[in-house]
């Protein structure tokens, strides 16, 4: 959001330079207000759907198609399915309010499940834990 705000100011201010650089207020003489508002009405209209495309762009998750699943290292650190199921979605960026609605469970489980998980694989945080099952093959 911050970076949209600084386009925004950034193409603003670049435009008044550029109005200022030819000195508009001679040519206020030939043309109308509404005529330079209109102009900076249609850039910014342009900027704002450039902007907007830009942000809404889906995200492109890139998948290993030589992945292997390690399940003896699966199995020696005793992750449950339903964990592997909340390891694979903390690995999508989900936080637990959104894990718990896509597997039909409380928030509460889902803090569980993340609980066991950085106890079986000795982290501490969602992305150490991300980290440490792709070193372990545990995901793509």
């Amino acid at each position: 959001m911050r970076k949209t705000i600084l386009v925004y100011g950034l193409a603003m201010a670049g435009l008044l330079a550029l109005l200022k650089f030819f000195e508009y207020r001679y040519f206020v003489k030939d043309f109308t207000l509404e005529l330079y508002l209109g102009i900076v009405a249609v850039l910014f209209t342009g900027l704002g759907i450039w902007a907007g495309l830009r942000l809404t762009r889906p995200k492109v998750v890139r998948v290993n198609p030589d992945f292997r699943l390690n399940q003896a290292e699966l199995e020696r650190r005793g992750i449950s399915r339903r964990e592997y199921e909340v390891l694979e979605l903390i690995a999508q960026g989900l936080s637990n309010q959104e894990i718990a609605e896509r597997l039909f469970v409380s928030p509460n489980t889902v803090k569980t499940h993340s609980s066991n998980l950085f106890m079986k694989l000795d982290v501490r945080r969602r992305t150490e834990a991300v980290k440490k099952a792709q070193e372990l093959q545990l995901l793509p």
